[in-house]
C-alpha cells in the first residue's frame, strides 16, 4: 500500500513538472497569435499532445529502452527555445495595438506557433511517458492515470499561463530560461544515458 501510495505520488509531481512545461509552451505560443486564433492554437496544442502520449504509451516498454532519445528530445527542445526566443523578442517589441492590426493575418503566424509547439509536444510527450513507466513498471493502471492526469494539468494551465503572458509579457523571458534549463537538463540526462554504448 506504500509502495502504491509512492508511486502515484511521483507520477503526480512527474505530471506537474513535465506537463506544466508543456502548458507553458503551448500557453508562450499561443499568446503569440492573433486573440480569435489562440483557443485554436490551444485546442490543436493540447490535442496533439494527448495524442502523442497516448501514442508512446502504447509503446513505452520499448521507447524506455531506446538509448539517445532523451538526447535527442533534449536538442528539440533547445531548437524550441531558439523559436521562442525569436517569438518573444517580436512579441514583446509589439506596440499596445488592437490585437488584429499588430499581429499578420495570413494564418503565417498561427503555423508557425502550431509549429513549435508540436515540435515541442513530441519532445515533451516522449519525456514525459518515459518518466511515468519509470514510476508504474508493469502496472498499467498507473501508466494510464498518469497519462490522464498529465492531460488534464495541461487544459488547465495552458490557458491561464496566456492570460498572464498577454497581461506581462516580461514573465515570457522567465519561461524561456526555464525551458532552457529543462532542455539542458534533459540533453544532460540523454547523453548520459547514450555514454556507455559511445564508450
Amino acid at each position: 500500500m506504500l509502495e502504491l501510495f509512492l508511486d502515484v505520488s511521483q507520477i503526480i509531481i512527474a505530471d506537474i513538472v513535465l506537463s506544466g512545461d508543456n502548458a507553458l509552451i503551448i500557453g508562450m505560443a499561443a499568446a503569440t497569435v492573433p486573440e480569435k486564433n489562440r483557443k485554436k492554437v490551444i485546442f490543436i496544442g493540447l490535442m496533439a499532445a494527448a495524442i502523442l502520449r497516448i501514442l508512446f504509451a502504447l509503446v513505452a516498454s520499448y521507447l524506455i529502452s531506446v538509448p539517445g532519445l532523451l538526447l535527442l528530445g533534449g536538442l528539440l527542445l533547445f531548437w524550441v527555445c531558439w523559436k521562442f526566443y525569436k517569438d518573444i523578442k517580436e512579441f514583446s517589441s509589439e506596440k499596445k495595438e488592437d490585437d488584429t492590426s499588430r499581429v499578420d493575418l495570413s494564418g503565417k503566424g498561427m503555423k508557425a506557433a502550431l509549429t513549435t509547439i508540436i515540435i515541442a509536444d513530441v519532445s515533451m510527450s516522449l519525456d514525459n511517458v518515459i518518466a511515468i513507466t519509470a514510476i508504474a513498471r508493469d502496472n498499467k493502471t498507473l501508466l494510464i492515470l498518469g497519462i490522464a492526469f498529465a492531460i488534464l494539468i495541461m487544459a488547465v494551465f495552458a490557458t491561464a499561463i496566456v492570460k498572464l503572458l498577454i497581461r506581462f509579457k516580461w514573465l515570457s523571458y522567465f519561461g524561456l530560461a526555464f525551458l532552457i534549463y529543462l532542455s539542458g537538463t534533459m540533453t544532460y540526462d540523454g547523453w548520459l544515458q547514450l555514454a556507455p554504448f559511445i564508450a
